[in-house]
């Protein structure tokens, strides 16, 4: 749909042309640059993690409004899915689509692959997973703990989605009720859970499909400054990257989180981070949580002062 209207003619006969101009009351994309002026058209170029034709993808606000669209490039259902990774067809959970996108990357979807059911004792009280979701109703898993429960099993692997636990459906769970489920079952228990892995391709050597490439030229996707956020109110702003202090904090929150949680969650961490501007004490912070929908998560005291020991020490670069 075009972005432009053009205004009826002022003189008729003959019809004067006028030049299309853009209605400052449309919001294409979902998408606010910032600066209240002016708002454009974002079109990303992506690709079938296992190989296909490449596509360009344009008008969402989140992500289940992209995995929407990608489904109708490709004609498939969205809920084909499992999740995206930005720059790489791989299945590299550094690379995970989350709650931002740059606005040169290119964006990889990994579809439902083949499902395999596998019977675990808990013979520790940790599995060794770490738990991520897709924003869309799909949690997965994002890492293996070296030595643990789960890393004695080949089976399975990172990036398989976790679709049932004994028979109960985790299809539409956050990771943290995931994660609390593993971690409920008691020590000596036998379970089933069932997976389903990203499809996989039988070519090594998969990458964006463009007209002008050459074999082995490094494509420089991914290298812009600014970044397509979506936000909880179901809008999506063109933002500044975060300077190097706030990237260190970011990832510090995340790797609390998943030492307190189990979970591993980048939009969650930079939300955590956000939220801390302008307070001065863990109290503030406490109360700002508390006041937001970050509340449902039911953070302890515990979490609380730990992770105001990673803001201060973020602020104060001795984590950079």
């Amino acid at each position: 749909m075009s972005l432009f209207k053009k205004k009826a003619p002022k003189y008729t006969p003959p019809p004067v042309p006028q030049s299309p101009t853009e209605d400052p009351h449309q919001q294409a994309n979902g998408v606010d640059n910032n600066n209240g002026s002016q708002k454009s058209q974002l079109v990303f170029h992506c690709q079938q993690a296992h190989g296909s034709p490449l596509g360009l993808i344009s008008g969402f606000s989140n992500v289940k409004e992209l995995y929407q669209k990608i489904a109708e490039c490709y004609d498939f259902p969205p809920d084909e899915i499992l999740f995206c990774t930005l720059n790489t067809h791989k299945v590299d959970m550094k690379k995970l689509l989350g709650g931002q996108i740059g606005l040169e990357d290119f964006i990889f979807a990994h579809r439902k692959g083949r499902p395999k059911e596998i019977e675990i004792v808990k013979t520790e009280d940790a599995l060794g997973l770490t738990i991520t979701d897709n924003g869309a109703g799909y949690a997965f898993i994002k890492r293996i703990k070296e030595g643990s429960i789960v890393a004695r099993i080949p089976h399975i692997e990172v990036g398989d989605h976790i679709e049932k636990l004994d028979g109960e459906n985790m299809v539409g769970k956050r990771h943290y009720e995931v994660a609390k489920i593993l971690k409920d079952i008691p020590k000596g228990t036998t379970f089933t859970i069932r997976l389903v892995e990203p499809l996989k391709s039988g070519f090594g050597s998969i990458g964006p499909k463009t007209s002008g490439a050459k074999s082995g030229r490094k494509q420089n996707y991914g290298s812009g400054k600014e970044t397509l956020r979506f936000k909880a109110n179901g809008q999506a702003t063109i933002e500044n990257d975060h300077d190097d202090k706030s990237k260190a904090g970011i990832e510090k929150i995340n790797s609390l989180l998943e030492s307190f949680m189990g979970i591993n969650d980048s939009e969650l961490a930079t939300q955590m981070w956000d939220l801390s501007e302008g307070k001065t004490n863990s109290m503030q912070l406490a109360d700002a949580i508390d006041n937001s929908d970050l509340q449902e998560f039911g953070f302890t005291d515990e979490f609380i002062i730990e992770l105001w020991g990673v803001i201060t020490d973020a602020r104060s670069g001795r984590l950079s």
